[in-house]
């Protein structure tokens, strides 16, 4: 009873899984088979309202949870925790990439349709260092609030089909060559959450450097984090419910089920593997040599993060689900998994990596070209990248894949040939980078635990000094003084009686003597304290 009870929402949330595609595939095949758009949506509709409700949470949970774990904090142990994290996430993204470019060159998938041509449509979007320096200017947002709203992103205007000369510089410009084309920017309706990160991250730092004068704003944040993780815990209980609705959703938008599958096996299996691998053969190996201990009961307490990453093809979504699990489930340190997760959450995306470096050396092989290796090392540092800049929602790494395939000059409009199967893939490359996050947050916790060590015995010696305070107040209460006197009343009004000068002796011919002469010292204890 007591696994049952706690795998209780582990078991339901893959109970939702199944029976989502079990009520998708059931209508499905009821008359025609045939559903609208509009059909679909009201099938799906209670998972989109599920959906809704995770996105909600996402600025209200990061924001506050960075700032708090980064203010309360030692400032060299942020750097420690900070360098960790990052040299795991460059670490598995490259191994990510390696991995789909192996599998690719060795499957070969994309030559057994080599029959379809694509041609190459010159596209508005910016050049491939247009979209890097978009990274970085979205890490330095102007305005906080429009950050929760929108992302910024380079356009360059299409001149047409004849050579002419920008007016204003005096510069020509060449159809063919876009890195000539006039620049323009845009904003686009989508949280700017890297922004939102590099903010917290700052204001993490700035309290921990403010010392007492901090600590009021730091509290604040602590409470709001603490208040949305109890709302989070409600939103969690309704996965398996929204998850199967999702899941339903997505299987009736589809035209055929059987010929989609059909028509992109290869290139479904190819990538299915890789990231398969990737998830749950190369990031246990790391997990079990760091840690030393076996991966398997730590996957099993992420499920239902599995699960509702699955439902949701959305990582920033899933990351309070992600919080819920690692803290409740396997353990970890609040101050690490707050401090990790949300940068995971937008940096580290392994799964969305190797399924980029694989959709591009696909679609490259479906056009008759054969990558050269110069090629697939771009295409290796450009997937990295573009990982990096994918925001966590569902089919954002279709959006950076047009990035890869411009870099080594594939038509960006082949993307819609692996639309068909994005809904899948989309699934299981979110499931892998949120274990990634996970596995990444679980192995910066060991290595951390030193400082973490060292924190909680700073924390032990404030209280312990606080009892140290109280016992000396005892001991100014139980002062020595002659055993004439037996009650504290009476010492007290001995003590604040009117002392006669200095030169005037008692009646037994001995000058007063202060209360710390009589006690033999030389001064008041309340001094030397």
């Amino acid at each position: 009873m007591g696994f049952i009870k706690d795998n209780i929402l582990t078991m339901a949330t893959l109970m939702g899984v199944v029976a989502g595609i079990s009520l998708g595939l059931t209508l499905k095949s009821l008359d025609d088979g045939i559903w609208t758009a509009r059909q679909a949506y009201y099938v799906g509709y209670p998972g989109k309202i599920f959906l809704n409700m995770l996105k909600c949470l996402i600025i209200p949970l990061i924001v506050p949870s960075l700032i708090a774990s980064i203010g309360q904090l030692d400032l060299r142990v942020s750097g420690k925790i900070g360098s960790r994290a990052v040299l795991y996430y460059m670490t598995t993204t490259f191994l990510a990439v390696t991995l789909g470019i192996l599998l690719t060159i060795t499957i070969r998938p994309g030559f057994a349709n080599s029959d379809e041509v694509l041609e190459k449509k010159e596209s508005s979007k910016g050049t491939t260092t247009d979209t890097l320096l978009d990274l970085f200017t979205n890490c330095f947002p102007p305005n906080l609030v429009q950050a929760t709203m929108q992302q910024y992103k380079t356009l360059i205007v299409d001149p047409g089909n004849k050579v002419v000369e920008d007016s204003s510089t005096g510069a020509y410009i060449d159809p063919d060559v876009k890195e000539t084309w006039k620049m323009t920017g845009s904003w686009n309706n989508s949280t700017n959450i890297l922004g939102l990160v590099i903010f917290s991250i700052a204001t993490g730092i700035a309290i921990s450097l403010s010392g007492e004068e901090g600590k009021p704003l730091l509290s604040f944040f602590k409470s709001v984090s603490h208040v949305m993780m109890k709302i989070t815990n409600w939103v969690v209980h309704l996965a398996p419910v929204g998850v199967a609705f999702l899941i339903a959703g997505e299987i009736l938008h589809m035209k055929s089920v059987y010929a989609e599958l059909v028509k992109l096996a290869w290139y479904l299996i190819t990538v299915t593997l890789g990231i398969t691998i990737q998830g749950f053969v190369i990031l246990p190996i790391i997990y079990g040599l760091v840690t030393k201990t076996l991966p398997f009961k730590f996957i099993g307490k992420m499920g239902p993060a599995l699960a509702t990453a699955f439902g949701t093809a959305s990582s920033a979504a899933t990351l309070p689900v992600t919080i819920n699990s690692l803290e409740e489930g396997n353990k970890i340190d609040p101050r690490i998994s707050r401090f990790v997760l949300p940068i995971g959450a937008t940096i580290n995306m392994d799964g969305t990596a190797l399924y980029e470096a694989v959709a591009a050396i696909f679609i490259a092989q479906m056009t008759g070209m054969n990558p050269t290796l110069g090629q697939i090392i771009i295409i290796s540092i450009t997937a990295t990248a573009a990982s990096i800049g994918a925001a966590g929602i569902p089919h954002a790494g279709l959006v950076t894949l047009v990035m890869v395939l411009e870099t080594v000059g594939l038509p960006s409009e082949a993307v819609s040939i692996i639309m068909s199967v994005d809904w899948l893939v989309d699934r299981v490359r979110t499931a892998v980078n949120v274990l990634g996050d996970a596995f990444g947050a679980a192995i910066v916790a060991h290595l951390s635990k030193d400082e973490l060590r060292k924190l909680n015995e700073t924390e032990n010696t404030d209280f312990e000094m606080n009892d140290v305070e109280k016992s000396k107040l005892l001991e100014i209460e139980n002062f020595d003084t002659i055993e004439s006197f037996d009650t504290i009343e009476e010492k007290l009004a001995f003590a604040a009686r009117p002392q006669a000068p200095d030169s005037v002796l008692t009646g037994t011919g001995s000058p007063t003597m202060s209360y710390s002469a009589q006690a033999g010292r030389v001064k008041s204890r309340c001094v030397e304290m």
